[in-house]
């Protein structure tokens, strides 16, 4: 879903998960959740989420979980928001 929401977003393996990158790392998953799974956004804070996808209140990153198919099907629009977002933060 976040590769098919911009083709200039890539997919690399870091820190032993898959991580999502434009011009930085915009997520990376958080492998070690049993019941959820999370992207933690490196520099979500610097994000505009008006949607209220990303959790969290730290200076820099922010998470987003995901508990089924059918949850992250009902938030795609907040997800795609996000990465488009980042694209637009990035190219300033």
């Amino acid at each position: 879903m976040i590769l098919a929401s911009d083709p200039r977003v890539s997919e690399v393996i870091k820190w032993q998960a898959p991580t999502f990158v434009y011009k930085g790392n915009i997520a990376s998953f958080f492998p070690k959740a049993k019941k959820h799974v999370t992207l933690m956004f490196h520099q979500g804070a610097s994000i505009d989420d008006p949607s209220g996808l990303l959790e969290g209140d730290g200076d820099t990153s922010r998470s987003a979980k995901f508990t089924s198919a059918e949850d992250l099907a009902s938030k795609r629009v907040a997800l795609e928001s996000v990465i488009a977002a980042w694209i637009a933060h990035k190219d300033g």
